[in-house]
């Protein structure tokens, strides 16, 4: 049997875009194809960087510097990346993955100070692998930053620091759309689930075959 090869996607945004919903009904699609994705997290995805999670999004916001946080994500990242990505993906697997270095170049590489380079250096360096795809889920903040704290997950550190950082962010994302055009698809996600999904699916075939 010939081995299918594994496609690597991930969907990036503001808290509260519904980038965990839209993974589950893109897996969900993929299935129905005869796929076998393997849908994942970040910060998580692997048992060590489960653990380093709870410290990133549990807790007062300024628990940490942006530098620190930089530091623990690559370490959450590396874990993921050894564990849970590049087996999938070595057996043919698709992954789709909540989050990915994208998240930590607009969190706190662009937003929480001006470290782009450090975190682009430390990715390099440390990941050396960047998405087949990468979903850009594009809303309001208001409406997102009301999504996220009515869910009282307790994990809602960075959705504490407001509706203004949550802007940087949602400005960060649109700018990441443009920078990288041949990876990043920017979705429209004001609108209904199914409509959003039908969108993402266009994409993934458009994008990936």
């Amino acid at each position: 049997m010939v081995q299918t090869k594994g496609h690597f996607i991930s969907l990036e945004g503001i808290d509260g875009s519904g980038k965990s919903t839209q993974a589950k009904a893109l897996a969900a699609w993929l299935r129905t194809q005869g796929r076998d994705p393997v849908l994942t997290r970040e910060p998580g995805g692997a048992p060590g960087a489960e653990e380093i999670r709870r410290l990133l999004v549990e807790g007062d916001p300024e628990r940490w510097s942006p530098e620190t946080e930089i530091l623990l994500f690559t370490a959450a990242r590396r874990d993921h990346l050894e564990r849970t990505i590049r087996p999938a993906l070595a057996a043919g697997r698709d992954v789709i993955t909540d989050r990915f270095a994208d998240s930590t170049r607009i969190y706190q590489g662009a937003t929480r100070g001006d470290l782009r380079g450090m975190v682009d250096d430390i990715h390099a360096r440390a990941i050396a692998i960047e998405p087949d795809l990468t979903l850009i889920l594009d809303i309001d903040p208001e409406i997102a930053l009301a999504r996220g704290l009515a869910r009282r997950s307790g994990e809602d550190r960075f959705e504490d620091f407001g509706l203004a950082f949550q802007k940087k962010l949602h400005q960060g994302f649109r700018a990441l759309a443009s920078e990288a055009p041949g990876r990043c698809v920017l979705i429209d996600a004001s609108r209904a689930p199914d409509e959003i999904t039908a969108d993402i699916i266009a994409s993934v075939t458009n994008r990936l075959g």
